[in-house]
């Protein structure tokens, strides 16, 4: 089934990120609750992408490209990311810099800030602030400024 994508209706680019408001969200068929559970994410502040609109609803995906329906209400503007991969690291402002910590796959943290034209972003994973490579993380476009 296809549904038309309505950006008209929050004004807001389509695709963008965004991230999970409760600890419980159902990931639908369709965009609406006469549409089977298909999902339920049970992680707060997971970063997804919403790809496309349709009233109240919101179509997203997540990092393992499950895609589904969830209602506006469960989501959240909060700018958050996650590892993609084991080993991540954050650093000091520079790639030269000795790590300040480490981190696996599926840690999630808040994106403090990407400046423009720069590869790093600056991160909070769990009180460890620091800088990582941008490609390290779900949750952020490549040339995407957040200040």
């Amino acid at each position: 089934m296809i549904f038309p994508c309505k950006a008209q209706e929050t004004g807001l680019p389509v695709p963008r990120f965004v991230s999970l408001r409760f600890n419980q969200v159902n990931l639908r068929t369709g965009p609406g609750i006469r549409y089977p559970v298909e999902w339920m994410y049970v992680k707060r502040d997971m970063p997804v992408e919403i790809v496309s609109e349709f009233e109240h609803w919101r179509k997203i995906k997540d990092l393992d490209g499950n895609e589904g329906w969830v209602h506006q209400h469960m989501l959240s503007g909060r700018r958050n990311a996650t590892a993609k991969k084991d080993g991540v690291l954050l650093r000091a402002p520079s790639r030269e810099s000795l790590p300040l910590a480490r981190f696996e796959a599926g840690v999630t943290g808040k994106i403090l800030s990407c400046p423009e034209k720069s590869p790093l972003c600056r991160i909070d994973f769990a009180g460890y602030q620091g800088w990582t490579d941008r490609k390290n993380l779900w949750g952020v476009y490549p040339d995407e400024i957040i200040e």
